[in-house]
């Protein structure tokens, strides 16, 4: 794997790391840094400024009823969550998602497939697969878009993204992306709102497409 140059931005890590952000986005970021040890250590680091904050937090004393309540429920057996293991491209958090199931590709047109994973009122999370050479239609974003190339690469207005690397893109980015030569482009890309095409007929075929 080329060494990774796009980063998840430290605000977003901190934010991942006290819980704080949207479970689309806690996607891509979990899998980003599953592969890049720059932002795993960051994470690390982010973990143990919360921790030193609640060492250092003063305690509160709990009710009898509450304290009882509360260790009852720690006694009720509990099943325990299955734990998916990286496959091929697809880290771990990609796996959890798709929990044992198989990948269910569905045609956009132009080679270009996509594979639901998660969709909510807060946004939704996909796997993208672009055959080299393919582009996806020219949009900007109506909120938040982060997208991590799991294989291949693409380059776009911005500059190239290849396996590792994660794209940002907000109300002030407009762009073309286009899978380089080579393998095709396998994306993870997260949004909280629906994307903003400047053609008609992508336009037509959004609510469709649920992109």
């Amino acid at each position: 794997m080329s060494a990774i140059t796009h980063h998840i931005p430290d605000a977003m890590i901190a934010a991942y790391a006290s819980g704080n952000l949207p479970h689309q986005f806690a996607m891509v970021v979990a899998s980003h840094i599953s592969l890049c040890a720059e932002c795993r250590a960051a994470l690390g680091a982010h973990q143990a400024a919360g921790g030193a904050v609640l060492e250092s937090t003063s305690s509160v004393a709990l009710s009898a009823n509450l304290k009882t309540n509360l260790m009852s429920l720690l006694d009720e057996p509990t099943v325990p969550e299955p734990v998916y293991d990286a496959k091929g491209i697809y880290p771990g958090p990609i796996m959890q998602a798709l929990k044992g199931k198989p990948l269910r590709w569905k045609k956009l047109g132009m080679g270009v497939r996509q594979s639901l994973l998660s969709e909510s009122e807060s946004g939704s999370t996909r796997l993208l697969y672009i055959p080299a050479g393919q582009a996806v239609p020219d949009h900007t974003h109506n909120g938040l878009e982060l997208t991590l190339v799991l294989q291949g690469s693409f380059s776009d207005e911005t500059g190239r993204f290849g396996v590792g690397d994660v794209e940002i893109g907000d109300q002030d980015l407009e762009h073309t992306p286009v899978a380089d030569a080579g393998d095709a482009c396998i994306c993870l890309a997260a949004t909280d709102a629906p994307l903003q095409f400047k053609a008609f007929l992508p336009r037509l075929l959004q609510p469709l497409f649920r992109i």
